[in-house]
């Protein structure tokens, strides 16, 4: 189910800046090598991870979810100095692709990977975040959630993206999977936190961008 309009998209991609050359190869890359190519951010959403990095100027980014690098590459790009992102992944397949463009984009002493399960993994990490982006197993949104919960700063942002799911979280629930059934419930939950605010943005598959008010 498409969301937005093929004609919508294009007009946005018109006039949103366009990819780096790095971004753009490893864009052609995931889609030549890779299997679900879908799950790249591209062009707008990265754009936008880029441009809430540079508006935030975090110190210390989290991202759950890795896949072949491109949305890290977008939310490291605004670290300060000295700013460290990690990002997280189960297939170590991919890591070698993840490091070859972390290098060419001049980051790879900006972002460190972790291979593993993201609950265990979490746990390790003692850190205080600015931001944690979420787009990783969507059963497992609500449990990342309260993972983080406590390692992100008061003002700080968590993005979950996917929560769409494709369309699937609106149709009838006999028709839901369990991906949508879990974007929905990950919703109702962070709807009725009374620590946080939100906001669900139509870009791409759905993006929520959530504030820790306490």
């Amino acid at each position: 189910m498409d969301i937005i309009p093929a004609a919508v998209e294009a007009f946005a991609e018109k006039y949103t800046s366009p990819e780096t050359d790095v971004l753009k190869r490893l864009h052609r890359e995931t889609y030549l090598k890779v299997e679900q190519p879908h799950m790249l951010s591209g062009q707008l959403q990265g754009q936008f991870l880029s441009l809430v990095s540079y508006m935030l100027q975090p110190t210390k980014v989290l991202e759950i979810g890795t896949y072949t690098g491109y949305s890290a590459i977008c939310l490291a790009q605004g670290l300060k100095e000295g700013g460290v992102l990690h990002t997280i992944d189960i297939n170590e397949e991919r890591e070698e692709m993840c490091q070859r463009y972390f290098a060419e984009a001049g980051l790879s002493g900006k972002i460190k990977m972790h291979i593993g399960k993201a609950a265990d993994i979490i746990t390790q990490l003692d850190e205080v975040f600015d931001l944690v982006f979420i787009d990783a197993d969507k059963t497992g949104y609500e449990h990342y959630y309260d993972l983080v919960w406590e390692k992100i700063r008061p003002g700080g942002y968590i993005l979950a993206d996917n929560v769409l799911f494709h369309g699937e979280t609106l149709l009838e629930p006999s028709r839901q999977s369990n991906n949508a059934k879990a974007m929905i419930s990950f919703c109702e939950k962070v709807a009725a936190d009374g620590r946080a605010e939100q906001l669900l943005l139509t870009l791409r598959d759905g993006l929520m961008i959530i504030r820790k008010i306490s």
